[in-house]
Formats: structure tokens, sequence, C-alpha cells
């Protein structure tokens, strides 16, 4: 199927993986001449056999469209990936890659060296430049690439979904003014793109498809693919009391389960759009475009249309793509909202794309490294091999010339030592320095630490009906113990003088060592292991929603906020799960003539922190 023309594209989805031929058309352009697609099991208890799953799906659908051979670029879906849009200063492109480096550092929240990525210099206007970084755990990206790999396919371009998306956007729109929303509901993450003329920005959110299947799992507490089932078969949006009464009495529940799971959506969108226009000097959509395979649902453009009020349409990543005659056209054009990724990933060999990421493994560099070497470490080979032949075969005295030569070379080496042994002791020290910068590094992380924990709470714990008031860490926070946990923050620590720690100084009855026994015993601090977040309700539900705010925060997907505690006993471990009653203190009712209710929660760390 595909030739040495050929440009072959694959889109890994979390549920869906599809893959397209496609060639460069004589006037310029794509032609589609082969597709084909294919699913796995997104249930979230099956993680541990995706891998397995994923190697097979590539497999056949290589063996579909018979590309056992040639290169394939290929999107990973966004919640494999980091990105992060950044703001620099105007610098020259030395300066700029620099700083880049140094931004990258800061702000992907795994250590560099263990992470793959890549950045690109997007269209900004005014006194500052915009770049978007793009990272993933090399250890993710070189088991993504195994499964590609095993398929005989070598490694082409490796592209984050969203940026894929943004390109086959702006090719097939781009003639389109106003700012538009792409919404790619994918089985686990929804992508958020804005596009308003040059300027792109993206956002993954933790809301897919998966999440309508749990839901209706929950809800009628079947097993996950008997809800996937029921979610294919019977499951559409429900729009308003009169649409759900003129259905039968089940397709109607199941359809107010689907419209309820997906309310989360519209309020995550709102608070993007706000970021996108408070931070990134945005302007609010006008017109909504719906992409993935979790649109397929009847009603659901009606739904975003009604949430967000703004005209909203599904997503043709072909617009401007030549189908070919091979094609499956009834297939194409069902799917034609979820081709947008391998649309995307064609363009980046035919024409001049926005937004070129390439995250490539590091197996895959070395192996580029080694193929651009190899034709001058030939030619120097055949330079050598003639230059020792014709030395040889010339003159015998140049050999003896070369003698003397040698022993001049080594007399300046053996002069040269006397300068090696000063400098083995400065790299000595160098050793010794970086290893008294460590604690120092640690305070950074720890600080890093709870940058992020905060951000976090803001972006999972917002609601218009529930506010903080106070957020304080605990020591030694314990679930039914007698006495209250202490607070780990001074409560004067805002009249402080400059310098002083605001840290608190807690007296424990009993100091905790390293080792008893041990002639320099060192002194084990307590422990951060949980927060205290107070704040006020209003509005029906509200009291409600602060235990519905809770589980966001607390959810799988969270890094830093869990409601499982271990408890020891004789000779075993076990976890509990806390319950309202034991992590949170809500006034549940509003009385006569308060606008608001007080409500005080408290969440253990999943990594405790030490009190320094």
């Amino acid at each position: 199927m595909a030739d040495s023309q050929s440009l072959i594209t694959l889109n890994i989805g979390s549920q869906t993986l599809s893959m397209g031929v496609f060639s460069p058309a004589k006037g310029g352009g794509l032609i589609m001449k082969a597709y084909e697609t294919t699913n796995i099991l997104a249930d979230p208890a099956a993680d541990a056999a995706r891998l397995g799953q994923l190697r097979m799906a590539i497999a056949e659908l290589a063996g579909k469209l018979g590309v056992s051979k040639g290169k394939v670029d290929y999107a990973i879906s966004g919640q494999s990936v980091f990105t992060r849009f950044v703001k620099l200063p105007m610098l020259g492109e030395d300066d700029l890659e620099q700083l880049v480096a140094f931004e990258a550092q800061q702000h992907v929240p795994f250590p560099i060296n263990e992470v793959t990525w890549d950045w690109q210099l997007l269209e900004s206007t005014g006194t500052e430049r915009e770049v978007v970084l793009v990272a993933i755990k090399e250890e993710a990206l070189d088991e993504l690439n195994d499964c590609v790999r095993d398929s005989s396919l070598g490694t082409g371009t490796v592209d984050a979904s969203p940026m894929a998306l943004a390109n086959a956007f702006k090719h097939n729109y781009g003639d389109v003014d106003e700012t538009c929303l792409l919404i790619d509901v994918g089985a686990r993450t929804s992508n958020l793109i804005y596009i308003e003329g040059q300027k792109i920005f993206t956002r993954s959110i933790a809301i897919g498809g998966a999440a309508l299947t749990s839901a209706i799992s929950k809800e009628y507490g079947v097993t996950y693919m008997e809800a996937e089932s029921q979610k294919i078969a019977n499951g559409l949006v429900a729009l308003d009391t009169r649409h759900t009464s003129q259905l039968d009495e089940l397709t109607g529940a199941l359809a107010t389960c689907i419209r309820t799971a997906l309310n989360r959506m519209p309020a995550e969108i709102a608070r993007t759009t706000n970021f996108y226009r408070s931070q990134q000097g945005g302007s609010a959509p006008t017109r909504v475009f719906l992409a993935g395979g979790g649109v397929n649902l009847p009603h659901i453009a009606d739904f975003f249309q009604e949430k967000l009020r703004i005209p909203v349409e599904f997503f043709n990543p072909l617009a401007k793509v030549a189908v070919g005659s091979g094609v499956n056209t009834e297939l194409v054009a069902s799917q034609a909202h979820q081709l947008g990724e391998i649309v995307g990933l064609a363009l980046r060999s035919t024409s001049n794309t926005p937004v070129n990421i390439d995250l490539v493994p590091r197996v895959v560099q070395r192996e580029r490294l080694e193929r651009k070497r190899r034709p001058f470490i030939a030619a120097a080979a055949a330079l050598t091999v003639g230059a020792f032949a014709l030395l040889y075969v010339g003159n015998m005295q140049k050999a003896a010339d070369a003698s003397v030569k040698l022993a001049e070379v080594k007399e300046r080496v053996s002069a040269l030592e006397e300068f090696a042994y000063p400098i083995e002791e400065q790299i000595e020290r160098e050793d010794d320095i970086f290893a008294h910068t460590i604690p120092f590094l640690d305070a950074h992380d720890g600080q890093r630490y709870w940058l992020n924990l905060i951000d976090d709470l803001k972006q999972r714990f917002g609601s218009t009906h529930v506010w903080v008031t106070d957020f304080s860490p605990l020591i030694n926070y314990s679930v039914g113990a007698e006495s209250k946990p202490q607070t780990a923050v001074r409560s004067d620590f805002a009249t402080l003088p400059y310098g002083k720690s605001g840290m608190a100084d807690p007296k424990l009855d009993q100091p905790k060592f390293l080792a008893a026994g041990r002639e320099n015993p060192r002194y084990v601090p307590p422990l951060i292991n949980a927060v205290r977040i107070k704040g006020m309700w209003r509005g029906a539900g509200g009291a409600s929603q602060v235990n519905e705010l809770v589980k966001s925060l607390t959810a799988d997907d969270s890094k830093y906020f869990t409601l499982e505690v271990k408890s020891t006993g004789p000779g075993r471990q076990e976890v509990q799960v806390l319950t309202p009653a034991q992590y949170s203190e809500i006034d549940s009712m509003l009385q006569e003539g308060q606008y608001a209710a007080a409500f005080t929660i408290t969440i253990p760390l999943k990594q405790p922190l030490p009190l320094r």
C-alpha cells in the first residue's frame, strides 16, 4: 500500500488508534490513500495490560494497510505529555536557546534528565516572546516507541496530539479570523485548543469518555465493559425534561446520567477561557469545533451550544485534503472529526505548519546520529588506509621521520603530565562542592512542591458556590487521634520581621531519632502530612458540593492529595479510606440571615514532607 513517497501517520489515543497513509498532491496539499482504525479497552482498571493491547493494535493496523516497512509519524495523547506556555523577554537566538533550557528545568515537574522534551517559538506581539514546552517521561516514551517498532515500522516524527490538531485546524480553517476553540474529547482526557490568528494555546483536562462510562457503571452497578456497551448502543445527551419525557424510561435515565457526568466539562472550559484571556492576553472564543471519539454521542453539540452559548460545529480535518479512490468513504465520513491528528502529522512533511514538536526517543536520536556519522567514518577509514599505503610504498625514510616526531610528541606529553594532577584535584573539589549544593537543591524542590500543590488546589477546588479562606499545613496528623494536629505555620507569621522563619516549633511528647543505640543519633524532624482547608459555601447544593470538590481534589490522578491513610497493627498494614465524617466539618444549613456557612476539611498528603 505504501511507497517511497507515502507518509504513514499514527494517532495513539487512550482508547482509539487510527493510522493513515497519505501522499503529497501535485499542486500542494495532501491525498489520503488509506485509513484504518481500531479500539482498545480504556478501563482504568486494565492499565497493566495496556502496552500489550497497544502493541497488538498497532500491528493490526499496519497489517491491514500493508505498511510493514518505512517510518511512521505518530502522535501521543495529551494525557501522556506535559505542556506549558512560557513568556520570555526579547533576546538573541543564542541567548534564547539557553533561557528556554533553563525555563524547561523550572517548569517540567520531573528531573530534566528523565524526560524527553522539545520547544517551539510561537508567533507573538509586544515586548515578550512566547514558547511552548512539551515534555514526556523518557520511560513512558520508550514503552510507546517499542510498541511502534515491534510492528516493523521505524520512528519518524513524534508529536503531541494537541499540536497535531492545531496544525490540522490551521491548514483547513486558515481563513477564519475569529477566535476558535477546538474541543477534542478523548477517552481519558479532553484537549482544549484555542486558536486566534497566529496565536495558539492548549490545555488538557482530565474529563473524557471514560468518565461517562464510569458514571454509568456506578449508577447502574454494572461492569465497565457493560457500561461502555450501553453508552455506545443507547447513549445520548439529555437536553431538558421535555426531551427526556419523549424517550422511554431506560433511555431517558441513561441520557440524564450522561448529561450529569458531562456537566463538569463546561465549568473547566470556562475556567480555561478565563486563564487564556487574563494570562495569555487572548480573546473569548466565538466559535467552537468538536473533535475526538468522545463527541459521537447524539445531541452532544446541542449540549455544548446550550452551555457555552456560542455556535458549535464538528471539526472537519479533511476540508482541504483529497480522499483517494481506495479509501472507505463511508468510514471516513462517519469518523472525519477523529482524523485531525493523522492529518496534522502528514502536513508536517508537505506544508509550513505553525507548531513543529518532535519528541524523539533517545534510542532513535542515537540511531540518527550514527547514520550521519557513517559516511564520515567510512571516508576517514578510506583516507587512513590510503595514507598508510602511500606512506609504506612511497618512502621508508618518512617512516623514520615519523618515529622521530613520535619521540618528540612523547616528550611533550611527559612535560604536560605535571599539569594533569592539579586538574584532577580540581575535579575532585568540584564533586565536593556539588555534594554541598544538594541540601540547597532539596530546599528549592520543597519550595516548588508547595507552589505546585497550591496550584493543583486552585485548579481542582474551584466553584462559584465554594471559596477558601484559610490553608494550613499540619504536623503529624493522625486519624482518630485525641489531640488535634499542630499547624506547621506560626499564627503570627504575617507580622514577623524579615529573615525570621514562619515555621512552627512543635512541642513533641517524645523526640524521634534515626536509630536507637547509635553513638550519634540524629534528630528526625516531624512530618507535614496533611493540610487543613477552611472556607465558606453558599447557594443550593453548596454544602454537598464541598465533598464533591474533595473527591476531585483527591482523584486518582492527583499528585498531592489522598483520602487513603495507612493503619498498622500486629503483623499487618491496612489502607483506610477516610469518610466525610472523618475529614470534614461542614455547617450543613444556612442560618437565617446568613449569606454563607463555614466548612473545614483535613486532607492527608500523598508525600509527607519533613518540617525543617
